[in-house]
């Protein structure tokens, strides 16, 4: 029962760990998905602001990209691999009796590419939809769900803002992104067809685009990001002392602040869980140290009949890293066992590692060593005849 007792604090501490790290590198797993889905080197330029009368709008008051300008970036950065502007906007979209406010999205084929998307079914629309204005939408599965009910979607008739469209394909979902927006609570159609019967623009400005979106080719995001921004600046003749019209936003450095921010928390809730360790190993030591003081006369005994300082100091030792790695294993199945019901009762995704289970077995066998050196020293530096002696 006491060594049970004492294996008690090492269980805890163990499983504490697993769990907690299991919870952490699920979390890092999940911001990785996240960004999986957003796209691949992916960079946004998006309309910059406007200063009337000496007050700055917000980014985005002012459409100051241009279709011309997304063929400008692919043709004249040579880091970048995809361009696709794009412009949004709010609708109502109608089929039969049901309706659902949602957003466009007016890109060209190569937006799907840029942001991975793929077809659960269907076909993606065409460059010769984009030239003729093809009044075709392809569906996020959000869309679907609040619409068809069941129904198969392909080769409907929606009406969007009362204009006809045929659907042709359904995106496969993508799910949240990193800040909580439904990927799948879109509708894609031609960029030509968007401004011309959707959203509308004025003639002055007929190739503004909200937004354009650059795929950079493998590790070279600050690089296209870079000359992007010189590119820019050239044919919208800015001067060297005025401020951009455009804003740039490295999408991998946003989620590499977010993955270092999971991994911290990931140190942190392990850190914790580690103190439970130390109190399990301060345990052990209380109880060797008790053991040792009831079995002076055995230690006595010993050294009488031709025990040495070294074989005492080995039986003690072993005693207790014996009862750390015991309590090392169990902790072991509980803190898997832990992480799996946390991850059903929570709905939080956990991730239990090879490498933190043998973290956590190896720091509770140290613990035991560390803690237990003192006790088994003790013993076996004791006065024989004193210890013969003792009551």
């Amino acid at each position: 029962m006491r060594s049970a007792l004492t294996m008690l604090g090492i269980i805890i501490g163990v499983a504490a760990v697993i769990a907690m790290v299991a919870v952490g590198a699920g979390a890092e797993s999940r911001i990785r998905e996240q960004i999986a889905s957003i796209g691949s080197n992916l960079i946004m330029v998006l309309s910059g602001s406007i200063t009337s009368s000496g007050i700055r709008m917000g980014t985005g008051n002012a459409q100051t990209l241009t279709e011309e300008d997304a063929r400008a970036i692919l043709a004249e950065c040579e880091a970048a691999s995809l361009t696709a502007p794009a412009v949004r906007g709010g609708v109502q979209v109608v089929y039969g009796n049901n309706n659902w406010a949602t957003q466009i999205l007016g890109t060209t084929p190569e937006y799907l590419p840029i942001r991975d998307l793929s077809m659960q079914d269907g076909q993606a629309f065409t460059l010769a939809d984009v030239e003729g204005a093809t009044k075709v939408a392809l569906l996020g599965k959000t869309v679907v769900d609040n619409l068809f009910y069941g129904e198969a979607p392909v080769g409907k008739i929606i009406r969007i803002k009362k204009v006809p469209f045929t659907v042709l394909g359904v995106l496969a979902p993508k799910g949240q992104s990193p800040t909580g927006q439904d990927q799948d609570d879109v509708i894609l159609m031609p960029i030509s067809t968007a401004k011309k019967k959707v959203i509308g623009t004025s003639q002055a400005n007929a190739a503004a685009v909200g937004q354009i979106l650059v795929q950079a080719r493998d590790g070279r995001t600050a690089e296209v990001q870079t000359q992007m921004s010189g590119l820019l600046r050239q044919r919208h003749h800015l001067q060297a002392n005025e401020d951009d019209d455009f804003t740039v936003r490295n999408m991998e450095e946003v989620f590499k602040a977010q993955e270092t921010s999971a991994r911290v928390m990931s140190l942190l809730l392990a850190a914790i869980a580690s103190v439970s360790l130390v109190v399990g190993g301060i345990g052990i030591m209380n109880i060797m140290l008790v053991s040792v003081t009831e079995r002076t006369k055995e230690i006595g005994l010993r050294q009488a009949v031709g025990a040495k300082t070294n074989d005492i100091l080995s039986q003690f030792l072993v005693e207790a890293v014996t009862l750390s790695v015991a309590g090392g294993l169990v902790g072991i199945v509980l803190g898997i066992g832990a992480s799996a019901l946390i991850s059903y009762f929570a709905k939080w995704s956990t991730e239990v590692s090879s490498g933190s289970v043998l973290m956590a077995f190896l720091f509770s066998a140290l613990v035991g060593v560390f803690f237990g050196f003192y006790p088994a020293r003790k013993a076996a530096y004791m006065d024989p005849i004193e210890a013969l002696h003792y009551e």
